[in-house]
């Protein structure tokens, strides 16, 4: 079925039958258009798959970004495979963008809630691009309406702050108004992942956050392993969530322990997940919505309300008994229907749909801890980053990239495009021991615009290394309004971000990652700071205004390479600063 909404022809496929469809204009503001798409039935039925579908001419158009598209930022073709959406996952919002950054089509869904599949891919044919959003791809139980809205921008602005208006118009919707964001959700932390693994040991945790506080750190985050012996990373000895005597016999004392420090203390959790060697197994036996991993892990059907209740109920008496902060709550995407689950409704649930019991489940999680903690901390991890997301929780953070600063870089400004003011931060940084320290600056010099987390044996690192932290944890601290809440542009997704500029009314930031031009077009009453994240041992920097001042060029340590006062006119300019360096140029 062919529906004209303005000067776009929407296609309309698929459904199955008794529903009867709208497609029709929901308003128009100065290059932004909303379009309503509905469906009604004079009773309820199961919907079948529906396909909404309309082209955009590809002119002016070089890459194209979803929450998904990681490094494949490059233009697709209308054959490939869609990304998917849903409360738990991504979020349902794409952008095409031309070679200067500037946005030339961003369309987000208004309903972030249930899956989506959504694509926007070249037709060879006609070079022309096929959106497409398809609804109702998995179980569903019967609707007799369904509403939601289009948001198409068009307009030729920065395709970052079409993105960032996006955000916006999600968290203005009601049920969609994000979570506050503690101020220690704003600050350094120390994970045991990486340095500890699931080998915990409390008195040398204490010790790594002894030497964590003192370089800037403010809370620690202790993962998996606190609830079990096991050793083979599986799943299959979670849902009951008790502390395992081996590894921590005294829980309150070692939260108590950690404050004592100075520092919070949030604990992780596996949310859905129930294993075969728990009690909680045989507890809530049929009440499983799927496997995970094989055979000895289930997934909890959370339509069920003692099942919500239960796993809620974990948290709080956590909050109360132990005193702990917050919460890494992991895994709340793998709530997904099995196939043989598909149809399974009633029978003592309270919801027959996933998508709305999860969204209950993980609002009742935060409304309930905020009620004996109002400033308790939720972190989830990439990809689990969308708007609702933003209700559930208030701390994002890059998927796992162990060594990888070039992905903490990619993972931490994909989410800061849609995140708003939630807390968004990096992987747990690592690396090896014997590696330069040019190389271990590059994990925080990539991680900038993010709040960094660490995970290293803080004791064992060479006295160069421990330097180097010291240095880039003080100056991201002393950095950190405007690097979190400054104007944040970074440029060319589809070269991964090679520049990325943020600046306020005093300060000017430029971090340089590839064989990039830094070009200073907006004044900075106070500073100028220019970063090398590359192994080179140059920059250039094109200025469209005369800078005099005091520039002092840093190494990877902080430790002063020159000083000296200049005057530097319009143009182009070559500034020597070693690798994974900077300079600072302040106005006197």
């Amino acid at each position: 079925m062919l529906y004209q909404v303005g000067n776009r022809e929407f296609t309309v496929s698929g459904g199955g039958e008794g529903f009867r469809y709208l497609v029709e204009p929901a308003g128009e503001s100065e290059g932004i258009a909303y379009v309503r798409f509905a469906i009604e039935a004079d009773e309820p039925l199961i919907p079948e798959a529906i396909r909404l579908s309309w082209e955009y001419p590809a002119i002016d158009i070089s890459g194209y970004w979803d929450p998904g598209a990681n490094r494949e930022k490059g233009i697709r073709i209308d054959f490939s495979a869609p990304f998917y959406s849903k409360a738990t996952s991504l979020a349902p919002v794409c952008s095409l963008y031309n070679a200067a950054g500037h946005n030339r089509l961003t369309v987000a869904l208004s309903d972030a809630m249930r899956p989506v599949l959504m694509r926007a891919g070249i037709r060879e044919e006609s070079a022309q691009f096929e959106l497409s959003l398809e609804l109702f791809t998995e179980a569903c139980p019967p609707i007799d309406r369904y509403e939601a809205i289009i948001r198409i921008d068009t307009r030729d602005i920065f395709y970052a702050d079409s993105l960032r208006e996006v955000g916006d118009w999600w968290a203005s919707i009601p049920g969609y108004e994000p979570a506050k964001v503690p101020e220690t959700a704003r600050l350094p932390m120390y994970s045991t992942w990486y340095s500890f693994h699931q080998q915990l040991d409390p008195e040398e945790i204490e010790k790594q956050c002894l030497l964590a506080k003192q370089l800037g750190c403010e809370a620690v985050i202790v993962d998996d392993g606190w609830q079990t012996a096991n050793n083979e990373r599986g799943y299959a000895y979670c849902g009951d969530w008790e502390t395992s005597a081996d590894r921590i016999p005294d829980m309150k004392g070692f939260v108590d322990n950690v404050h004592a420090l100075g520092m919070k203390f949030i604990l992780w959790y596996s949310v859905p997940f129930v294993g075969r060697y728990s009690k909680a197994w045989s507890r809530f036996e049929g009440k499983f919505i799927n496997t995970y991993d094989g055979p000895d892990t289930a997934v909890f059907d959370p339509r069920f309300p003692e099942v919500r209740e239960y796993l809620i109920g974990i948290y709080e008496n956590a909050l109360r008994d132990w005193d702990i902060d917050g919460f890494k709550l992991d895994f709340v995407d793998s709530f997904n229907l099995s196939e043989e689950m598909r149809f399974s409704l009633g029978e003592g649930r309270d919801y027959d749909s996933v998508p709305e019991a999860v969204d209950r489940l993980l609002s009742d999680v935060m409304t309930r801890l905020k009620g004996i903690k109002p400033d308790v901390m939720i972190e989830f991890r990439q990809k689990y980053v969308g708007p609702l997301m933003r209700k559930y929780g208030n701390m994002f953070r890059v998927a796992d990239c162990p060594n990888n600063y070039s992905q903490n870089r990619i993972g931490s400004i994909d989410i800061r495009l849609l995140s708003g003011d939630t807390a968004v931060h990096s992987d747990m940084m690592m690396w090896n021991w014997n590696d330069k320290p040019e190389n271990v600056a590059l994990q925080f010099i990539h991680s900038l615009f993010s709040v960094p987390q660490l995970s290293v044996l803080i004791d064992r690192l060479p006295e160069e290394h421990r330097r180097v932290v010291a240095y880039w944890l003080a100056f991201w601290r002393e950095q950190r309004e405007l690097l979190l809440d400054g104007s944040l542009r970074p440029l060319a997704p589809d070269f991964m971000y090679p520049v990325v500029y943020a600046n306020d009314e005093r300060r000017f930031l430029a971090a340089v990652y590839g064989e990039q031009i830094v070009r200073v077009d907006r004044s900075a009453s106070e500073c100028y700071l220019f970063i090398n994240g590359t192994s080179r041992d140059s920059i250039i920097v094109e200025l469209e205004k005369r800078i005099e001042g005091r520039m002092t060029v840093l190494d990877c340590a902080g430790t002063e390479v020159s000083n000296r006062q200049v005057r530097l006119d319009p143009g182009i300019h070559r500034f020597k600063v070693p690798p994974s360096g900077m300079i600072r140029m302040k106005h006197e």
